[in-house]
């Protein structure tokens, strides 16, 4: 996160259960809980009538160093405590990556029409390629309308679509061709028979690529790919700069579902260790550019485990030990990643001191959908990038 608050990480291992019993010194490695002023353990019975409390976990590798231990952490619920509680937030992990979905709808559109589709995504990688995204575009005529009293408003919307996806769904490029096709990034099919019919524009899901063997530049990386989509009267040209407000717009994009990767992985999670080890390193802080970067670091992340995260953030407890000077006093974070089946339990303990947890996502449901009128063949289930 884009602040500067000092941060500690702790992983629960898989199968951990919180302590009921016991101190701090019976910690054995990994074992992660709640602990109490006098390093007894804290529950969700006894915590408030804390004035404030640790968040622990043992080492494997205690020289000169003993358990990891978070600073003084006290909320309002904590009786007689210097309520020192900043923010209290949970992101629930989501192992599936949402891709965006967009409709088009409201055609506006006479016979004979010259009607483009302009597509531009973004992600990290494609925006280090293309200035402004990856824009193609195609260019249909609108079909003949019927030989009716007022023919140039009977447009045949379905065919206009099916026109635009054979153009979309074509091997080659678009204008500015290059050896990219939009089938690289997106799928489509059009949704109803009738002059309300759709276009439906879903992303496809991020290639995965391989990952430096080197710990320092940050293996691990949040992306995801989004896009913007114009439908406009005329043919493309590259004299123009297409913006969202482009007068000559006929037609309606709608984001049904937007782009969010994965949340809470074992690989998102390792990562966090990495990166915030050297809070809490006793000693030996050094990374190497080596897979043994440190002797020390201990990891207890499980692959293919789901972690659900809480972030507490907060200030120092003793206030008074501030003096004056010119200066902003830091805060700290802790970062408890949980296992999903043991979320319940850990909420429980901090919702007993801190008060009820603000969730900052939710999963994204995908349905599966099909069409038997689209030229292509595809669903929108969601996929990991």
């Amino acid at each position: 996160m884009a602040d500067f608050a000092l941060t500690t990480m702790f992983v629960s291992p898989v199968g951990n259960t919180l302590p009921s019993s016991g101190g701090t010194q019976d910690l054995v490695a990994g074992k992660f809980g709640f602990f109490r002023s006098n390093y007894t353990a804290a529950t969700a019975g006894n915590i408030a009538a804390l004035p404030y409390f640790y968040v622990t976990q043992g080492r494997a590798n205690t020289y000169l160093q003993g358990s990891k231990r978070s600073d003084k952490i006290s909320g309002s619920l904590n009786t007689g405590g210097n309520n020192n509680l900043v923010s209290f937030r949970k992101v629930i992990a989501c192992g599936t990556a949402s891709n965006q979905i967009t409709d088009i709808g409201g055609f506006n559109v006479k016979c004979g029409d010259v009607v483009t589709l302009t597509l531009r995504a973004h992600s990290n990688y494609i925006d280090t390629l293309y200035f402004n995204g990856f824009t193609r575009s195609v260019t249909v005529q609108a079909p003949c309308c019927d030989c009716d009293s007022d023919p140039c408003e009977n447009v045949d919307v379905p065919g206009l679509i099916d026109s635009l996806i054979a153009a979309l769904t074509l091997d080659a490029p678009g204008i500015n061709a290059d050896n990219i096709s939009f089938s690289t990034f997106y799928t489509f099919e059009r949704l109803g028979t009738d002059e309300n019919a759709e276009l439906r524009i879903s992303g496809k899901p991020l290639t995965v690529y391989g990952q430096p063997c080197d710990l320092t530049v940050d293996p691990f990386e949040y992306d995801r790919m989004w896009f913007r989509a114009f439908v406009y009267s005329g043919p493309a040209t590259t004299a123009d700069y297409l913006v969202e407000d482009d007068c000559n717009i006929i037609a309606t994009p709608t984001v049904v579902q937007r782009a969010v990767p994965a949340t809470g992985t074992s690989k998102e999670i390792a990562q966090l260790e990495i990166d915030y080890y050297s809070y809490q390193a006793g000693y030996l802080k050094d990374i190497y550019s080596m897979n043994g970067f440190n002797q020390n670091f201990e990891s207890y992340v499980s692959a293919g485990t789901l972690y659900d995260t809480f972030y507490i953030d907060f200030n120092a407890y003793d206030k008074d030990a501030y003096a004056w000077g010119d200066y902003v006093p830091q805060t700290s974070r802790v970062i408890i990643a949980v296992p999903q089946d043991q979320t319940a339990a850990v909420e429980a303990v901090l919702e007993a001191a801190l008060g009820a947890v603000a969730e900052d996502n939710a999963c994204i449901t995908t349905t599966s959908t099909t069409s038997t009128t689209s030229t292509t063949t595809t669903s929108t289930t969601t996929l990991i990038p």
